[in-house]
């Protein structure tokens, strides 16, 4: 009979949660000192985790945050891997001046492009200001 799994391999995990692409990346973002385990840093990539584990991983532009709550016994797709752990991270800060809906450029809305029309019509005014 098969027993439930108690603990996992973290580069194992990282693999199957789809936080890296292959096992091999997982093993080096573990042995180069992007993951902590529960607030520790780890640099080998055979250690166990369990469930209610928490990790903290670096990755190249930002900083995870992730609750072990289950692990899988093969590498499925994106919204299975998502049921494998509660992502803790905090929101991403907006930049100033961006709100959800629009963009803005130095506090201009920022519609749609011109067209060629338009275009021409704006350099012939710049060329000439004085001929409407």
């Amino acid at each position: 009979m098969n027993e439930p799994v108690t603990s996992q391999r973290i580069d194992k995990w990282l693999w199957h949660a789809r936080i890296t692409k292959t096992r091999s990346l997982a093993q080096k973002l573990v042995t180069g000192g992007k993951v902590r385990l529960d607030r520790e840093k780890i640099t080998n990539s055979s250690c166990k985790v369990n469930i209610g584990s928490v990790l903290t991983v670096t990755l190249s532009r930002e900083i995870k945050i992730l609750e072990i709550i289950a692990f899988a016994d093969k590498r499925g797709p994106y919204s299975t891997a998502c049921t494998l752990y509660n992502d803790l991270s905090p929101p991403k800060p907006q930049k100033h001046g961006e709100t959800n809906d629009t963009k803005t450029i130095d506090g201009l809305v920022a519609g749609p492009r011109p067209t060629k029309h338009q275009r021409k019509e704006a350099m012939r005014l710049k060329r000439n200001p004085n001929n409407s």
